[in-house]
């Protein structure tokens, strides 16, 4: 209850300070809004609509590349565990997309499917694949060689190994590498809709863009702040309570 109350006086402090240096003409209304525009700015969006459809518009996008992505990372995360000759191909390729930032992949995906939903998802799925895929094989990896010695000792072998015993002993890196594979997708996403332009949806990404080019600042303001929220709720909703399962479970707390 105590670190609420710090917290939350201390985000109090920082935006009365915030207000306070407006009002007081520090700088322009044009390049930095103040709190209370911000605020008219989300209670206006959230009456008339736009800011809740353009979040399921984006949220709708992020779940389904992050899934397909998770899909596609996790099993070819434990092939180049397995096998050195994935390692040695697919293992180093995704070392070096990993490193590419998510904007890189726009121009390609505007080539190859123009300004479609699927250009969309395949920003977000390629944000997503290579991180969860190198935290997979980077938890196998980890394991204990005497749980592999074990389990083969007491006959278990090829996919009964892996499913019963690599994957359940490399879980906490496979849930970290989730989480940062989510991060990179909401990353890679926000780049999508920032340059790939949709009639048949705006999402918050959109919204941002469109605040900067009509010089909206509050609307700009507002539009990041609603993202951090995603990701900050994202995090302590959906990854914390997994991560803390784990530490517990595998005794790290």
């Amino acid at each position: 209850m105590m670190r609420f109350v710090r917290s939350s006086l201390f985000f109090i402090v920082v935006i009365a300070a915030w207000e306070a240096a407006c009002r007081a003409g520090w700088w322009s209304p044009v390049l930095v809004p103040s709190p209370l525009s911000v605020g008219q700015y989300l209670w206006t969006s959230l009456l008339d609509g736009t800011l809740l459809q353009a979040g399921a518009v984006t949220m709708t996008r992020l779940g389904i590349g992050y899934i397909i992505g998770l899909l596609l990372g996790i099993p070819l995360g434990l092939v180049t565990a397995r096998f050195q000759f994935a390692q040695d191909t697919i293992g180093v390729l995704a070392l070096g997309l990993q490193t590419l930032p998510s904007v890189c992949w726009v121009p390609l995906a505007l080539l190859w499917f123009g300004q479609t939903e699927t250009a969309m998802l395949f920003i977000v799925i390629m944000g997503t694949l290579w991180a969860v895929l190198l935290a997979t094989d980077h938890g196998i990896r980890q394991i204990p060689p005497i749980y592999r010695r074990a389990a083969t000792t007491m006959g278990s072998s090829g996919f009964h190994l892996l499913w019963h015993v690599l994957l359940p002993a490399s879980l906490p890196h496979i849930v970290s590498g989730t989480k940062q594979g989510w991060a990179f997708a909401w990353r890679s996403l926000m780049a999508a809709e920032i340059y790939v332009t949709i009639v048949s949806g705006f999402g918050l990404g959109h919204l941002l863009h469109y605040g900067r080019e009509l010089q909206a600042m509050d609307q700009v303001a507002a539009i990041m702040l609603v993202i951090l929220i995603v990701g900050f709720v994202a995090d302590k909703a959906l990854f914390s309570p997994w991560e803390r399962f784990m530490r517990k479970r595998w005794g790290l707390s």
